[in-house]
Parts: C-alpha cells; sequence; structure tokens
C-alpha cells in the first residue's frame, strides 16, 4: 500500500460568512435552539456549529462566546483522497420538536465529493441534563475515511479550579488540565485515549467540584473503535473530539454510528459522573452477561483471601505461597510469571515445556493442590516474538496485525536483548487455535486452573485483508476475543473449575473474563509521582460485575529472568528494599482493601515474614478484615465514602519494576503527601452499608464524621457495628437524625464499620 505520511483534515475549523444556506424549516426562524429546562442547546443557522451550551439549573455557560464558529464535526481522509479546501455550499437545518434538531451539510466542493453529504441530529434528553449526537455520512462510495469527528464542542472555557478525571484502566484524576497542557512542547497541546482498550469504560468529566461539570460520553453497546480527545487552544479554551473509526470498505456508501455521542452537565465530581455512566453501563450486556453475575466464576476464586504474585521456578512460587497460606490461614493462590521455557518478553508463545521442565512442573502443581492452592500462569494474550524459530516455522507473519501500509505491529519490550513481539491478529482463526492449544495443555496437562492472557483488554486495528474481518475500524477485535475464550473453555472440565484473567479493566470483556488485573492502585511504583492520581473509576461503575485484583506492591527488589543475559545481572536480586519505602507498601494494600479489590503481594519470600514483620502482618489483617466483610468488599456495589477530616504525612515513595531490573539503574524516589487513613464504602445486597478503614500511621487517629441517611437511603434505626481483627463489636444503636460516627482508630488498624437497619 502506499505510504501515509498524514491525513488531511475536511473542515477543521473555519467561519462561515456570507456561504449560502438554505433554510429547511420556516417555523424556526433564526432560533435553532433546544431546551428540555435542564440543558440548552443552540447552533448557528449560518453553519450549524454550537453557539450556546448551557446548564440551566446552576445558569451556566460552558462556551466563550468569542470563539469562532466552528463546525461540530471533521472527516479525516487518507492522503490518497482529494481534499477538501472549501466550505459546503449548503447547510439546511429543521427541528423534530422541542429537544431535536437536524443539521444537513452538502454541496462540497470537488468532483469527488460532489456526492457527499453529512447529516447530525442532536437530541435532549427528556429528563436529564443530558443530550444525543448521532452523526451519517452519504455518498462514502470509493472513500477511504480514516476517523470522523464528532460530536466536536469547541471553545470551552475555564470553568475554574478544573479537574479532570479519565477512566484509564481503573481511573486517574487531573488538577487543572489546561495548565498541564499549556506545559506540553507539541505543536499541538493534547490528550487522548482509545477505546475499548486504555478507556476502560466510554465516559470522561471535567468538572469543578463546587460550579459544574461537563459529562461526555458514548452509548456504544457494541464497543466500537473509538477514542476520545481534549485539546487547548491559545485562548485557553479546549476542544472536546470524539473520534469514530469507520472500516474501509469502498463499496458502502454510507457510514452511520449505530451509537450516539452523549453530552451533558453535572453538578458534583468524579464519582458523581461514575454513577451516572453506571446506570447505563449497569444495564448493558457486559454487565448482564459479566462471568460474576452470571456466577459462573469457580469458588475458589471468589474466595480467594490473597493472591502471591512470584516469577520463575516452582520453589521460588509455590512454596512461598504455601507458607503464606499457612501464615495466613485463608485461601492464598497463585499469579505466576516466568514459568515458561522461553524467555520473558521475546520467546512468546514457545511456552512449553516449562523451564523446570514437564514432571517437576507437573508434580509441584498437583502438590500445591493438595493444599488448596491454585495457581493461574501468564501468556500473553497477542504477541509473537519475531525472533523465535517457530515465528518461520508456522509462518506467523501471515496472521499478524498489518497498518494501513501493510507493516506488522512489532515492539522491543525486552531491554536486554532487544528483541521484539509482534502483535497477532485476534479475528484470525490460525491464532485462535494456537492460543487454545496452549492453554488446554497448560491446564489440562501441566495442571495450572488458568491461564493469565497479558494484554487481554487491549484493541488492535488490522488492515489486512487475508483475514476475513472489516479493515481498520470496527468491533471484531472483542467479538473474536469471546470466540477465542469461548473455544479454550471449551476444552476445560467442569470437574477442575478454571478461569481466565486478563490485563486491566475493560467492560467489554466482562462476560469472558474471570478477574481483571487493575495494577493503577499502585501506580507510583511503576510510573513514579507525577500530577495524574489514581481513582476507582472502574470498580465505582463495575465492581459488582467484575472482580479486580493485583498491584506492583512489593518489599524486595526486582527477580531478574533467569533466561536473559547473564551481563545484565544485578547482584542485588529480590533483597528488602530501603525500610524507608515500607510505608509505600501500606499505602498499596490500604487502597486496595477500600477501593474492593482482592489484595496482592509481588514477590513474596518467608524470610520477609520475619525482616518485614510489621507490614506482612499489616497484609494478614488487610486479607482477614477484607474476608469478614466480602458482602461489601466483594460483592458489593460502591457508594461514596463518608467526609472524613484525615491527617496527611510526606511518604518515601520508590519507583522501580518489580520484574525487570533496568540495567543497572536503582530505585527512583520521590516524596508525596498522603492520606494517613484509606476510607471506602459498600452496599451490600441486604442494604446494609460497610465502611472499610485503613490506616497506615503509627499513632492512633480519632475520626468524628457523620453518616447522613438520605445519602446513603437509610431508614430511621439500626445499629453500627465494627468489625477489625479482633472480632465484630457492637458501637450503638441509632434512631433519630444522622449517625454520628466517633472512633479511635489504633495504630495501623484495619477495620470496617458497618450500619445495619433494623427488620
Amino acid at each position: 500500500m502506499k505510504t501515509i505520511k498524514k491525513y488531511y483534515c475536511l473542515l477543521v475549523c473555519f467561519i462561515m460568512l456570507g456561504s449560502l444556506v438554505s433554510c429547511g424549516s420556516n417555523d424556526v426562524g433564526e432560533d435553532l435552539s433546544i431546551d428540555n429546562g435542564k440543558l440548552k442547546l443552540s447552533f448557528s443557522t449560518e453553519n450549524g456549529s454550537l453557539v450556546d451550551f448551557q446548564d440551566l439549573i446552576h445558569d451556566y455557560e460552558f462556551l466563550d462566546d468569542t470563539g469562532t464558529l466552528e463546525l461540530p464535526w471533521e472527516v479525516n481522509f487518507n492522503e490518497s483522497q482529494d481534499s477538501l479546501t472549501a466550505a459546503p455550499a449548503n447547510f439546511t437545518y429543521s427541528k423534530s420538536g422541542p429537544l431535536k434538531v437536524i443539521l444537513k451539510w452538502s454541496g462540497f466542493k470537488g468532483e469527488t465529493h460532489k456526492d457527499f453529504g453529512i447529516t447530525a441530529e442532536v437530541t435532549l434528553d427528556e429528563e436529564k441534563a443530558l443530550s444525543y449526537w448521532k452523526i451519517s455520512l452519504d455518498g462514502t462510495h470509493g472513500k477511504q475515511i480514516n476517523s470522523v469527528v464528532f460530536p466536536k464542542i469547541s471553545g470551552l472555557k475555564n470553568m475554574g479550579e478544573e479537574k479532570l478525571a479519565v477512566p484509564t484502566w481503573m481511573g486517574q484524576i487531573l488538577d487543572d488540565p489546561r495548565e498541564y497542557l499549556s506545559q506540553s512542547t507539541k505543536d499541538e497541546k493534547k490528550m487522548a485515549w482509545e477505546y475499548p482498550g486504555p478507556l476502560s469504560l466510554q465516559c470522561l468529566a471535567l468538572y469543578n467540584p463546587d460550579k459544574v461539570g461537563l459529562y461526555t460520553a458514548a452509548n456504544d453497546t457494541e464497543t466500537f473503535r473509538k477514542s476520545f480527545s481534549f485539546t487547548l487552544d491559545k485562548s485557553n479554551n479546549l476542544t472536546y473530539r470524539m473520534l469514530n473509526y469507520p472500516s474501509f470498505d469502498k463499496e458502502v456508501n454510507l457510514y452511520a454510528p449505530s451509537y450516539e455521542g452523549v453530552i451533558g452537565s453535572f453538578k458534583g465530581d468524579w464519582i458523581t459522573a461514575a454513577e451516572q455512566y453506571r446506570e447505563w453501563g449497569g444495564a448493558q450486556k457486559w454487565s448482564l452477561e459479566s462471568r460474576f453475575e452470571k456466577g459462573l466464576n469457580p469458588k475458589w476464586l471468589e474466595e480467594t483471601a490473597l493472591w502471591v504474585w512470584n516469577r520463575g521456578y516452582s520453589e521460588n512460587v509455590l512454596v512461598p505461597a504455601a507458607d503464606l497460606k499457612q501464615r495466613l490461614g485463608l485461601p492464598v493462590n497463585v499469579f505466576w510469571h516466568w514459568w515458561h521455557g522461553c524467555s520473558y518478553d521475546e520467546g512468546f508463545p514457545e511456552y512449553l515445556p516449562p523451564r523446570e521442565g514437564k514432571e517437576s512442573f507437573v508434580q509441584a502443581m498437583k502438590t500445591a493442590r493438595d493444599k488448596d492452592i491454585n495457581a493461574i500462569v501468564y501468556m500473553n494474550s497477542f504477541q509473537w516474538g519475531n525472533s523465535t524459530e517457530s515465528w518461520k516455522t508456522e509462518n506467523a507473519s501471515e496472521y499478524a496485525v498489518k497498518d494501513i501500509n501493510g507493516n506488522m505491529r512489532t515492539h522491543s519490550y525486552n531491554i536486554f536483548t532487544g528483541n521484539s513481539l509482534t502483535n497477532m491478529c485476534m479475528a484470525t482463526q490460525f491464532w485462535q487455535d494456537k492460543y487454545t492449544s496452549l492453554s488446554d495443555d497448560v491446564v489440562n496437562t501441566y495442571g495450572t486452573s488458568g491461564v493469565y492472557m497479558d494484554q487481554a483488554c487491549m484493541n488492535r486495528a488490522c488492515y489486512d485483508s487475508n483475514h476475513n474481518h472489516p479493515l481498520g475500524g470496527g468491533n471484531y477485535w472483542l467479538k473474536n476475543f469471546g470466540k477465542l475464550t469461548n473455544q479454550i473453555r471449551s476444552k476445560f472440565s467442569e470437574e477442575k473449575p478454571s478461569i481466565l484473567a486478563g490485563e486491566g479493566g475493560a467492560e467489554g470483556w466482562m462476560p469472558y473474563l474471570n478477574a481483571f488485573l487493575t495494577l493503577q492502585v499502585s501506580r507510583e511504583r511503576y510510573a513514579g509521582v507525577s500530577r495524574w492520581e489514581t481513582i476507582p473509576f472502574f470498580q465505582a461503575v463495575y465492581h459488582q460485575y467484575a472482580i479486580t485484583y493485583g498491584n506492583y506492591s512489593s518489599l524486595v527488589t526486582p527477580p531478574y529472568d533467569a533466561l536473559w543475559p547473564e551481563e545484565f545481572r544485578p547482584d542485588n536480586l529480590e533483597r528488602p528494599l530501603d525500610p524507608k519505602f515500607n510505608k509505600q507498601f501500606l499505602m498499596e494494600q490500604a487502597r486496595s482493601f477500600v477501593w474492593g479489590m482482592q489484595p496482592t503481594i509481588s514477590n513474596y519470600h518467608s524470610f520477609l515474614a520475619s525482616k518485614r514483620k510489621e507490614e506482612i502482618d499489616y497484609l494478614m489483617d488487610i486479607a482477614r478484615v477484607r474476608y469478614k466483610g466480602l458482602k461489601y468488599m466483594l460483592y458489593g456495589k460502591f457508594l461514596r465514602a463518608p467526609k472524613i477530616k484525615i491527617p496527611e504525612e510526606e511518604l518515601n515513595i520508590s519507583k522501580l519494576s518489580i520484574y525487570a531490573g533496568r540495567k543497572g539503574k536503582g530505585v527512583t524516589a520521590y516524596k508525596k503527601e498522603h492520606p494517613l487513613v484509606y476510607v471506602g464504602a459498600w452496599k451490600a445486597d441486604d442494604g446494609n452499608i460497610g465502611i472499610p478503614l485503613a490506616s497506615i500511621s503509627e499513632k492512633s487517629i480519632d475520626l468524628n464524621f457523620t453518616i447522613n441517611k438520605e445519602d446513603y437511603k437509610l431508614p430511621s434505626k439500626g445499629k453500627v457495628f465494627i468489625t477489625n481483627k479482633e472480632g465484630r463489636e457492637l458501637l450503638f444503636d441509632f434512631s433519630e437524625g444522622d449517625i454520628q460516627i466517633n472512633y479511635e482508630l489504633s495504630p495501623r488498624e484495619v477495620s470496617f464499620i458497618e450500619v445495619v437497619p433494623s427488620s
């Protein structure tokens, strides 16, 4: 294919002055507005640009009135297509009732685009401060469209003290995104996120918590590929874009996405936005058909009290797990890397036989199962090392993802060898059969309890016409991931319940994966300290539909794969980190507890029980107390935690990989303020409210806070209990008025408060 260096943009922005306009409705006049009493949208009768975006409840106008009249869409073609340099000659409009406008553009210049037309329908919700934006393109026959931007909202003025919440994997939040963007050295000051993939759900929230907020989303129930972005202009205004990706099909003459863009207003914070999205997302098939919701998870997975994430031979993985299980007295299971016979991050998928040999591995797994320890093993979900022998002998390149120029997508993750991994196309039967065969072997021949599918919740655009899927855009990746997991499970025995876990959190994958590895709970350990802060956005929306686990929380220096080059092997493998970073470990475990995750420790060894006794004891407190409150922390629905005044402390933070030393690079140290108590709130199916508390302080802390009955929909009477490692104790009965909590948390106490309504 012809090399494509850039895309041309159709009508990115312009001022429609003196253009030819045809009015399609006599009763509209000059007022092209829709209003539902909560939200008002007005469009220019000259060119259809959005000129007024008002939150009527809070009397707020989102748009800067000094901005240019930019169209609410862009169409980006390949360079091989004729570019459009002038505005369309015709713009018509009409209103279909008080809540809907229909906008049409036609008469584009150029022979190629003479039959090209764009229709946009914008509809206000009858009850909510939401609007729905739908677009269709006529005359697409013979055209290669890279993306259709719609909706595009330009001229978003500063709300003051803004925050931006993004559900990237778990979720993250940024203070003052405009100032953050202004520091960019790139010509285009832009932040963008892909869905499905890094975005676990289709929603962004830009807001001033005391003023008003912008809610942007999509109501796509079929997980089509798209992306969302914010760009900053020279006037310090933001432009929001949702990019939709049509598949390349020259025979099709119409592109009309089955879903709509959602634009709205709200008052609150990221939790408010998550609750609004949850109302929609919880009713979709990925929630109703999730394995957790349908009771399709093995009992052992839901009963997991603690995961051990270790690497290497069985004696370095299963033996430490058995040690910790004995100390804890609750179910411990294993998340196992580097079990395979190939070098990590280059030898995939030549996993078998295991590096310690078949007989040793099988016997170790049998011994572990006899102790009720289940192990899931690492296998990347779509990578193939192109330096492997199998890459050549199995002609793997034929089934690899191809970009628009016909090139394979490769990346070198292994810094020690420089060898690359290449993306395999999920839609090919070849790859589905290959991965199914491997999964069948590791579970049924080698005795594991399942597979961790690394990079599972990702999405790749493939342009190989031989792969029998739409080219580029579409939703074929997730559909074929579903086919793959169904094919794998057809090989599993009901007598030996096994699971498939995956990296990240993603709404569309919930019917296919049993558990999700959400590592942002310890983001500082792999990304350092930055202005982005982790939030449990995914859990706030989907906790009751998906089991999340995992973190990078470790007390030792990283291991080194025995199959990597000897010359780069460090001397201090898996030795205790500087004690000054111990509190970081506590912080990560506290977050996991109150955010409703299954606890995990990375690189555990029995010597830590004495050398880092306080930290391991804290981890076991987390596991034991959580186990007493599974109705909340596993099965419960996320609620907003009560407001509590909590002291903070400057912590020592380490940035250090947990599984790959960095060629002589040691710990990168930071200091950052963190709260000394972590708090959550969960609602059980029986209506009880659980409020987990986890102190990381060496001192006692007095907590004084109010539980507002109206906020939690509680009746007038009931009881309040406290549960910690000592047991469960009644604090008091409550009747009239709100519930006032006065409780002294002991040093490093882990507990949860229960509010139990009277029957």
